[in-house]
């Protein structure tokens, strides 16, 4: 048991962190323009090539 508190309380000064970092930073999270899904949205500043060519293909049809 005193390994899973252990654990549990590392990870939760872990998420701390993480969350911390990103109220300075004031980035969103995201993932990959790609992504891996048809109709992802992409929250990139500047969008890969990736879903530029995905876009462009849209039109086109």
């Amino acid at each position: 048991m005193t390994y899973f508190l252990v654990t549990f309380v590392l990870m939760l000064i872990v998420i701390a962190i993480m969350a911390v970092g990103v109220i300075f930073g004031r980035r969103a999270i995201k993932g990959s323009c790609g992504g891996g899904m048809s109709k992802a949205e992409c929250v990139c500043i500047e969008k890969c090539d990736k879903r530029k060519k995905i876009e462009a293909d849209a039109q086109l049809n």
